[in-house]
């Protein structure tokens, strides 16, 4: 049905954000037979230039172990660890996300999952480049998954929850 070639690339970046992509990529992944591709791109701090001007390969090394350590916890936080009943392959690049994505899923059969990130004009200025870059660069599907706040109904019901038992003890 499907070959090796066909991929589902999702980029993680190990927020509680892109978790909710990371999730919908292995659903495709899972249900097209696919293989699942989860790349997190990373770049030194400061950035390439600053790096350039002194560089030290030892702590190049740190920061991309801790890239990777980054991605295994996206899949710990999001599946309990790597999923066990897919093909998982996992990339860690040195660079700017958005064009790791895109080079990550150079081919047409390839589908991009990303985080759609948060909405707004503030937001979308602080945390939508990756996904305008990509959006716009892409040579395959992209499917932009929106994130919605998990955590704010269960907070309310439980400070209602407070509240009701405050009232009756």
């Amino acid at each position: 049905m499907t070959g090796d070639q066909d991929r589902i690339v999702v980029g993680v970046s190990g927020s509680l954000r892109n978790l909710a992509a990371l999730r919908y990529a292995a659903v495709q992944a899972r249900a097209t037979e696919r293989t699942l591709v989860a790349v997190l791109a990373w770049i030194p701090p400061g950035g390439e230039v600053a790096y350039r001007s002194a560089p030290c390969p030892p702590l190049a090394q740190v920061w991309r172990d801790c890239a990777r350590q980054r991605l295994q916890t996206a899949f710990d936080q999001a599946f309990g660890g790597c999923p066990t009943d897919l093909k998982v392959q996992t990339l860690v690049i040195r660079g700017p996300s958005g064009p790791a994505l895109c080079q990550s899923a150079d081919q047409p059969a390839d589908l991009l999952v990303i985080g759609a990130g948060a909405r707004g004009p503030l937001a979308r200025t602080v945390h939508g480049r990756t996904s305008r870059y990509v959006l716009a660069h892409a040579r395959c599907p992209v499917l932009a998954i929106p994130w919605t706040r998990p955590f704010k109904t269960g907070n309310r019901a439980l400070r209602t929850l407070e509240q009701e038992a405050t009232a009756i003890g």
